[in-house]
């Protein structure tokens, strides 16, 4: 099988599996989705989405978080760990959108990428998701775990494996390629226990039944 079909096979597979996948975590604007994926950076999605309605109950809108101190947000966000970080980040991005952009999360990726505690998955995620603009492939942890068993990148950094992947797939493809690989890198190819004997993409993978 050519590579071109593989890829093409694979997608259509996640298709069928995930007709309609989205984001775990609970978010109702671009704001409240730039929150909630600042705070699920080394956290889970089901932990964040415990601690956002009280963030939101606390600080309703960017110009209200704009105007909070850091060391209040701290304890709000503390269960999602690096709480000090994070309310740092949370609380400049907020000043930032409000001296800048009139307190509305910018659409590109350059004017994203210059917010605090933003990086590209971040971006990526926010530009996908919020404003059905696919700029490129969000990788985490479940994404760079399946990119390299499935033998589309060697490489660790999320920046090189999202410049692998993005030729491969249709751009219109790329925001959904990101939400099918995290729900079956929760449900199948784990990170440690791989269902690779009941796998439907185990005809696909040059590493089924190893680990890595």
């Amino acid at each position: 099988m050519s590579e071109k079909r593989r890829v093409l096979a694979l997608l259509e597979r996640l298709r069928q599996r995930y007709p309609n996948p989205k984001s775990a975590l609970n978010w109702g604007s671009a704001w409240e989705l730039l929150v909630a994926t600042v705070l699920a950076a080394q956290c889970t999605d089901a932990r964040v989405n415990t601690v956002t309605p009280e963030f939101f109950r606390r600080w309703p809108t960017v110009e209200a978080l704009a105007a909070a101190d850091s060391l209040a947000i701290e304890p709000v966000v503390h269960s999602t760990g690096f709480f000090r970080q994070k309310a740092k980040h949370l609380a400049a991005t907020a000043r930032l959108l409000v001296e800048q952009h009139a307190g509305q999360v910018p659409q590109t990726m350059e004017e994203l990428l210059k917010l605090p505690g933003v990086a590209r998955k971040t971006a990526n995620i926010i530009l996908s998701n919020a404003f059905g603009q696919n700029e490129g492939i969000a990788v985490d942890t479940h994404v760079r775990r399946i990119a390299f068993r499935l033998g589309f990148t060697l490489a660790r950094d999320p920046r090189v494996i999202e410049k692998d992947l993005m030729p491969l797939f249709p751009q219109i493809d790329w925001g959904l390629l990101n939400h099918c690989l995290v729900l079956f890198g929760r449900e199948v190819c784990t990170a440690r226990a791989p269902a690779c004997a009941t796998c439907p993409m185990a005809d696909l993978c040059p590493k089924a039944g190893m680990r890595g």
